[in-house]
Formats: structure tokens, sequence, C-alpha cells
């Protein structure tokens, strides 16, 4: 589901369709902007998901990719994926991420670099895994502190947890704590690199948009107008604050490219 792309209700519509016509799984963007001004929407990630766990009953829900570090405090994650377990009975897939400059910057605070983002996010992690353990949770981080949080809701079997990766960083933090990795990119490496940090037989997720229409001159026009952004590539991506950004550094790319 592309949050960016269609409104709430299309968007429940789309994966009770997806479902219907045997998808094998559904993702879901969380953002707070779309990548450019055209695509037009941004609804709120997870009341989205909460209606399509309602509305479907065999399709897998994932977050692609949820950042719990800037937005939403690694506590506050936890109890919604664990909510989100219990809707979907077991269908769901939390997919985190160290976040976009696009999403995050709304809470202010600054735009820190990408090691620190990778701290923030493994502490953050350790966080949601503690509480969904189960008990009282109390911790005084370097980037997060919890008081005696609990989950009062949670699953029998916990959403397993996957990583998205871009390079080699991400790639040893999605090994070492990851249940399953996100490559972000259609790249063999990063996989190579997954496997080499722990990830070896642990499931992973890819990414490639594709642009379907019985007329291809439509689709180059629809792929060139909604998702040239893809192409800047996740390590410029990610530092970009604003759809006019991402337009921007867009300008020159044709539908020939």
């Amino acid at each position: 589901m592309m949050t960016e792309q269609a409104g709430p209700r299309d968007l429940v519509d789309h994966v009770v369709r997806a479902e219907e016509a045997g998808f094998d799984f559904s993702v879901t963007s969380d953002h707070y902007f779309p990548w450019l001004r055209t695509q037009g929407h941004s609804p709120y990630a997870w009341s989205v998901l909460g209606a399509a766990a309602q509305a479907t009953s065999r399709i897998p829900l994932m977050t692609y990719v949820t950042c719990p570090t800037f937005r939403y405090h690694p506590a506050v994650v936890a109890q919604k994926a664990a909510t989100m377990q219990l809707l979907s009975q077991g269908r769901f897939r939390l997919g985190l991420g160290s976040g976009e400059n696009l999403n995050e910057h709304v809470v202010g605070g600054g735009w820190p670099a990408v090691d620190v983002r990778h701290e923030m996010l493994e502490e953050a992690v350790g966080i949601i895994r503690d509480l969904f353990g189960g008990g009282h949770v109390s911790r005084r981080g370097t980037y997060f502190d919890v008081e005696s949080a609990r989950l009062w809701d949670l699953p029998d079997e916990p959403p397993p947890i996957g990583i998205a990766v871009s390079g080699e960083r991400s790639c040893k933090l999605a090994g070492r704590l990851g249940d399953l990795v996100i490559a972000t990119e259609p790249k063999p490496e990063l996989l190579s690199s997954f496997d080499r940090h722990g990830g070896e037989g642990k499931p992973r997720v890819g990414q490639l948009p594709v642009c379907y229409d019985t007329d291809r001159d439509a689709a180059v026009r629809r792929a060139h107008e909604q998702f040239r952004w893809f192409g800047c590539g996740w390590k410029v991506n990610s530092e970009l604050p604003h759809p006019d950004s991402f337009a921007s550094a867009t300008q020159f790319v044709t539908p020939a490219t």
C-alpha cells in the first residue's frame, strides 16, 4: 500500500483486492510527506494497517518501513506492532529503518549523521524486543528513556522484525538484530553482506518498483511522474527534507532515462 499515492479508504480497498487476486503479501509505507507533490497523499499508515487487518483474512501485512527513533518513540512502536499482530491474527511483520529526513524532520531536533541514526535504531530495536518479552521495562539509554513501560495486550508470538538495508553498516545491524532483511534496492551485495553478518538463512524482502499498464507509454509516463525519485538511491533520498527537494534532485530525469 503506497500511502503516498492513495487515500486511506482506497488503500484498504487495494489490499482487499490484492488478497482476492492471490498476492502473497502486502507492505505499507509509513510517511508524513509524499516524495513528490504529484503523488498527493500521505495518510497515517498505522490507521490504514488496522483497517486492512480487519478487512482481510489471509494476506500478510508489513510496515515498509517505520522509523522508531524520531516521530515515534520505540515504546510506542512496540505497542502499535503488538496490537497489529493481534488484529491481524499473526499476519504482521514490523519493518524498521533508520528513517528519512523527509518524514522525521517534522518533530524538530535536527537530522543527525547516519552513524548516529544507526546507533539510535539499534537502541530502539532493543527496547521493542524487551517490551515484546512482557513485564515492565525501564531503561536509561543514550538516546531513549523508558519508564516502567508494559504492553498489556501481547500476541502469543511477537511480530518478526525486519531491518531495512542500503549499505554495509545497515547490513551489519540487520544481520545481528533482524529476523529478516529488507533490501531497499535490487543489489545482490546487500544480501551477501547481510549473510556475512549473521543473516544467512533468514527471510529477505526486496524492492523493485514496477509500473504496469496495458499501454506502455502510459506506464512510462506514470512511472516518471510518480516514481522518478527512486533513481537517486537511498543514500541521497534519506537526506532530502521536502517533496520540493526530490523534485529538484530529479528535474533532469526524463521518461527516456
